[in-house]
């Protein structure tokens, strides 16, 4: 299938003298787009998606959590680069001493 499984329908929409674009109204009312409603457009390789808040905070929450914990592995990029560190200025100490 050319189309990504996330695909529903498409909409043709244009865009107008003043770059906005209109949402057909079918869309509007199942995704629930009041007028004021905020949306995400996120530009990405394969095209724009575009996204309300509570879609965006799952985009986000799912991209976090594939990541793994992402505290502990900074902590330990810090521990690492601490003990480097001290190495170093161990090393410097003795060369002075000598």
């Amino acid at each position: 299938m050319w189309y990504s499984p996330f695909m529903n329908t498409t909409y043709k929409i244009t865009v107008g003298d003043r770059g906005r674009l209109v949402i057909p109204a079918e869309l509007r009312a199942t995704g629930k787009f009041d007028p004021g409603t905020d949306l995400t457009l996120i530009a990405g390789n394969e095209g724009l998606v575009l996204l309300d808040r509570e879609q965006l905070l799952a985009r986000v929450r799912e991209n976090l959590s594939s990541t793994g914990d992402l505290v502990a592995e900074l902590l330990a990029e810090r521990r690492e680069a601490a003990r480097k560190e001290c190495t170093i200025g161990n090393s410097d100490e003795a060369d002075h001493a000598a």
